[in-house]
């Protein structure tokens, strides 16, 4: 079955949950079903809700005899166990068939063309792909499918099209995330149960409050996007040349997608068959009376503010399928001494068996480097005066400073001394972006050392100006197979993905080759967002009056019963909602050091100058004598809620099969069970002295 409009391909993509949903669902009016397999893929917690092998055999056999098309989902972040199991699993999928695999870790190209398998690969939307230069990278993988970031407008995405030539899938039905894709961890942090790895638990659709300039606002469920519903714009997203048409919902019973893929598949065809003629709602009616929660069209025509927040609990916060809410406000987890002890093992073990491997030391042969990532030019000098070895300048510098520019790059490199000065591109990169480094970077920046580079985009636009790469912790590297590919690109470094548990981070480090960056001490950003949760304090009244209790009171935060986290609005206009706690590896810095950790990376850009003078003095305290880490760390008070381990207090495997995950979602383990301690509570600080 193809549909097509002034030659173009038009497809309209609707989602299976089971092989009973499947069944129905191929049979309606669509071009293409895509599902999962039993594991590797984003859907991952519920059993039951993935195809078994022998399902997707007949599914694609079922699929190939109607015509039409059957694509498997292999689109979560692997670890280095299942990195192990998917060359076997891709080779099956290569030999049932099925017409192409959606993806976001490269280690699965590298696994098809180590394997010589042939298997078309679309690029999932966890890539977060949104601009040219990441299309045209992801193209020299042999990717020839993008399915574009939820932020992209259609212009964009015709623009994209026109100057690459790729197939452009999108979404036009279904549930919608409010954080860029792949750019949300707190799921991770909380849980142990991460978004990138299809285990996400949900924290934004709890019904939050905000606190700004003293005030207390009433703020509901501040995070949770609406439906997306492109039903009356199918004009548009043809004119934009979108190629496949994507209707979210794996997790949706067959009755309501049989029902929503029938009315998307019917207005096609009218339009096809009489666009001039087109009626665009003839549906619209019945789908509102359907929905699960209310609809948007999120970014397609532009940015559209508080307008695709869900604001009444319809829908918000619950499983369509069963109906029970996802996760419920938690504390992050307070540092305790059985996790440090936990951690110790973990790590010791690792670089253990490492060196027997090697039948050497893993213990690093070079002396372990101190980087540091700040806001401003104070922060800046003060990492200078602490001796770092690497002062990264950040590529999304948050309000009221300024960006880092030439000036301020030439001020710092006639002091940096034996520091190196490593300029980091924005997280997300439109194409003035790109316009702009490249500009800055083909005049020649003197004294620049190296670039911090946060997208594969970058990657391929940069590495021609004969700076080092660096890569930073947004590419989300969690398995020696996309090190790899990274590092073949030209990436001197990679960081660590913030989202690695114990067992998969003591799994990573004893495949990795090279030099290896670790995040350890800060509020690194969890969420990372277009939307502007800043806007909500312009629109709704203030209920009462309180002051933050732990940074300045013109600081946006989000708060619930068990804790405040800082949401801070970057120079792009973006928000980035951070740690309440810090994160502080310093009781463990010799363990990291012996299982191979190269770089132990501050997150600076939310402490005064001062303090960040403070912390980076101990940590070189603690890397210069290793054994004088448990002593520094006793002495360190925290600056914000307390001080954490992040995803290092979980130390359950983290598969990515369902055969060890639970059967409904009130078997998901708590916060406390998943790391079986209890969580201490936070200490109360005195507001005037933690103030930054």
């Amino acid at each position: 079955m193809s549909r097509y409009f002034q030659g173009r391909e038009v497809e309209l993509l609707a989602p299976a949950g089971t092989f009973e949903i499947f069944d129905t669902v191929i049979r309606a009016n669509c071009d293409a079903v895509y599902f999962g397999g039993p594991g590797l893929n984003m859907r991952m917690m519920r059993k039951g809700y993935n195809f078994t092998r022998e399902d997707i055999v007949e599914a694609v056999n079922i699929a190939h005899g109607l015509g039409k098309k059957a694509y498997v989902t292999v689109n979560n972040m692997l670890s280095e166990t299942d990195v192990s199991e998917a060359g076997e699993y891709l080779g099956f999928l290569d030999r049932s068939g099925v017409d192409a695999i959606i993806v976001q870790d490269l280690a699965v190209p590298s696994l098809l063309r180590e394997q010589g398998l042939t298997l078309p690969v679309h690029a999932s939307v966890m890539l977060n792909v949104h601009n040219v230069e990441m299309v045209r990278a992801l193209q020299e993988f042999g990717v020839t499918r993008v399915v574009t970031s939820r932020e992209m407008d259609l212009k964009t995405a015709r623009i994209i099209e026109e100057q690459t030539g790729i197939e452009i899938e999108y979404f036009v039905h279904g549930d919608m995330c409010s954080v860029h894709g792949a750019n949300c961890y707190i799921s991770s942090h909380l849980f142990g149960m991460s978004s990138n790895r299809g285990k996400c638990l949900k924290p934004c659709r709890w019904d939050y409050r905000m606190k700004k300039d003293g005030y207390v606002y009433s703020t509901p469920y501040p995070l949770a996007a609406k439906d997306m519903n492109m039903y009356e714009h199918l004009p548009e997203l043809i004119d934009a040349h979108v190629t496949s048409f994507k209707i979210e919902g794996r997790m949706r019973d067959k009755e309501f997608m049989a029902s929503l893929v029938n009315s998307y598949g019917e207005a096609i065809d009218r339009y096809l068959e009489d666009p001039v003629g087109f009626e665009r709602d003839v549906e619209s009616e019945k789908m509102h009376k359907e929905r699960k929660r209310d609809f948007s069209t999120a970014y397609a025509f532009g940015t559209p503010g508080l307008s695709n927040i869900n604001q009444r609990f319809e829908g918000t916060g619950k499983f369509y399928s069963t109906g029970k809410v996802f996760s419920t406000p938690t504390a992050e987890r307070e540092t305790s001494e059985s996790a440090v002890n936990t951690a110790r093992e973990w790590l010791t073990n690792m670089a253990a068996e490492k060196a027997a491997a090697l039948q050497s030391s893993a213990t690093a042969s070079t002396a372990p480097k101190l980087t540091v990532r700040v806001n401003n030019m104070a922060q800046a000098k003060a990492a200078l005066e602490a001796g770092v070895d690497e002062l990264f300048l950040s590529g999304d510098v948050l309000l009221p400073d300024r960006a880092f520019g030439r000036k301020e790059i030439a001020e710092l490199a006639a002091i940096k001394g034996n520091t190196r000065l490593v300029l980091a591109t924005p997280r997300m990169m439109n194409e003035i972006h790109f316009e702009q480094y490249d500009a800055l970077l083909s005049r020649g920046v003197p004294g620049l050392d190296a670039l911090l580079v946060t997208n594969i985009g970058a990657v391929r636009r940069f590495k021609g100006f004969g700076l080092p790469l660096i890569g930073d912790l947004s590419l989300n590297l969690y398995n020696h197979m996309a090190e790899n590919m990274y590092r073949e690109l030209g990436v001197e470094r990679l960081t660590a993905s913030i989202e690695a548990n114990l067992p998969d981070l003591a799994a990573l480090l004893g495949r990795t080759q090279g030099e290896m960056e670790l995040t350890v001490h800060g509020t690194p950003v969890v969420m990372y967002m277009e939307h502007d949760l800043y806007a909500n304090t312009e629109v709704y009244e203030p209920i009462a009056e309180e002051s933050n209790h732990y940074v300045r009171d013109d600081i946006l935060v989000l708060m619930t019963d068990k804790g405040e986290s800082p949401v801070y609005k970057d120079v792009h206009g973006r928000c980035h909602l951070t740690t309440s706690k810090e994160i502080c590896m310093l009781p463990i810095v010799a363990e990291l050091m012996q299982a191979g950790i190269s770089h132990f990376r501050i997150e600076g850009s939310t402490y005064t100058p001062e303090r960040l003078g403070e912390v980076l003095a101990v940590y070189r305290a603690a890397l210069n004598a290793p054994e004088r880490a448990v002593e520094l760390a006793t002495s360190l008070e925290p600056t914000f809620a307390g001080f954490t381990l992040g995803a290092l207090a979980f130390r359950r495997a983290d598969r990515s099969t369902p055969a060890n995950l639970p059967t409904a979602l009130d078997a998901v383990p708590s916060a406390e069970e998943a790391s079986e301690e209890k969580v201490a509570p936070a200490k109360q600080p005195v507001l005037q002295e933690t103030k930054g």
